[in-house]
């Protein structure tokens, strides 16, 4: 080779190393991405949001914090279930301290209040923390608002089914005044009542009530079971007083119900919880080898946490790994409004602990369902054993989506 070309190689050579160099430096300098990330900290949630803010940061910290070269830097906020609460925090978070992606919120209510803002903000993508009001996407649907897990009422398919083959023929329903158990008792009720079963009573309670004597004593004599849909201290404290007064009758649990901080709380009460079904997007003893690598995965990293993962703790561990596998299949580029990721975000299969997730057209959860019971270990912890494990549950959980109703106060009723 002459002189002349050596140069030449040279000369190219050392352009290619001043380019990659200079190229590595513009991938160590890319700026992180904020990911504003809000929980139910205060209020009858403040134990499901704690560990709800584990599962989100389980899925941050399984990739070292660092997605496509960009360090993920989250903004927690708290909410205390109030809508306006968790609007006026979500709002913070976007305005004021320039999220790029919002992750949040834990309550029915809020989830559908935090949809609505979406609309205001077209450039920033929302992605539900453990939200499971039906209408937070099955009504008026946000372009930038994405659910990577089933709502309440995908959560309590079949189960219906299992209270009647328990005998419970009629059944009084006990839930709190708001979206996310109106949703639970339609997934219950639309096929119960199909199957032959009837809801003579329905009381509605305030979210945070305390005093359960006159709701207590309301209960049928004649009703067989009670469908309890009460979550956090909420159900504590109706457990509690529901054995001062003498209540013997079996419960069909709401998926809150039976999760592992309430399974978790000191009381005599607690153990009555045996036996008791329900439908949830988690069962403690899923024997998956998926699921036992999450559940090793929660204790190792959250040795404060409870003896597995809550259900609070999954679904945020769901959406925040989707909000970091979208972010990796376009490389972190959150440019043009962020299109491209949107579009990522919604052709995304999923790979879960609990089996594959995919969206439907309003970008909301195709997922598994599990029918559970309440059982004792040998150390005289609680957990949820699987009766029945139900896959690709849609939100109209079967029905014609012309013919399906959302779950209201009066919607179902079979008296």
């Amino acid at each position: 080779m002459d002189s002349r070309k050596k140069t030449v190689v040279r000369a190219l050579v050392a352009g290619a190393a001043v380019l990659a160099v200079v190229s590595g430096a513009a991938i160590a300098q890319a700026p992180p991405v904020k990911i504003g990330l809000l929980a139910t900290l205060e209020g009858p949630f403040a134990a499901g949001g704690q560990d709800g803010m584990r599962g989100a940061e389980l899925a941050v910290k399984q990739r070292n914090g660092v997605v496509a070269g960009r360090k993920i830097e989250i903004l927690k906020a708290s909410s205390d279930a109030k809508p306006d609460v968790a609007v006026n925090a979500t709002r913070k978070l976007v305005e004021q301290d320039k999220v790029d992606i919002m992750v949040g919120p834990l309550s029915g209510s809020e989830g559908i209040a935090v949809k609505e803002y979406s609309k205001t903000q077209p450039n920033i993508t929302f992605i539900n923390g453990s939200s499971g009001a039906q209408g937070a996407t099955l009504q008026s649907p946000s372009p930038n608002f994405f659910r990577f897990n089933t709502d309440g009422g995908q959560w309590m398919v079949g189960v219906g089914k299992a209270a009647l083959e328990k005998g419970y023929k009629r059944v009084m329903v006990i839930a709190e005044d708001y979206a996310f158990p109106y949703s639970q008792v339609q997934g219950f009720m639309t096929e119960y009542c199909k199957l032959g079963g009837k809801v003579p009573v329905k009381a509605w309670v305030p979210l945070g009530g305390k005093d359960y004597s006159s709701v207590i004593a309301r209960i049928p004599k004649d009703v067989d079971a009670l469908v309890v849909v009460l979550g956090g201290a909420d159900a504590v404290n109706f457990l509690n007083q529901y054995e001062q007064a003498g209540g013997d009758k079996p419960m069909v649990g709401g998926s809150i119900t039976v999760s592992q901080d309430i399974l978790n709380y000191k009381g005599k009460r607690r153990d009555s919880l045996v036996g008791t079904i329900a439908g949830a997007p988690i069962a403690d003893a899923y024997d998956a080898p998926e699921w036992k690598a999450f559940v090793a995965d929660y204790k190792k990293n959250f040795p404060d946490g409870y003896p597995s993962p809550s259900l609070f703790a999954l679904v945020y561990y769901l959406n925040m790994k989707a909000t970091l596998d979208g972010l990796e299949a376009v490389k972190g580029d959150l440019s043009d409004g962020q299109k491209k990721y949107r579009d990522a975000l919604s052709k995304m299969v999923l790979k879960s602990p609990v089996g594959d997730v995919k969206l439907d057209a309003n970008r909301q959860a195709i997922g598994t369902t599990f029918i559970t019971e309440v059982v004792k270990d040998s150390q005289g912890n609680l957990y949820n054993r699987v009766l029945k494990k139900i896959d690709n549950v849609n939100q109209t959980l079967g029905i014609p989506p012309a013919e399906f109703k959302i779950g209201s106060r009066d919607e179902p009723n079979c008296p």
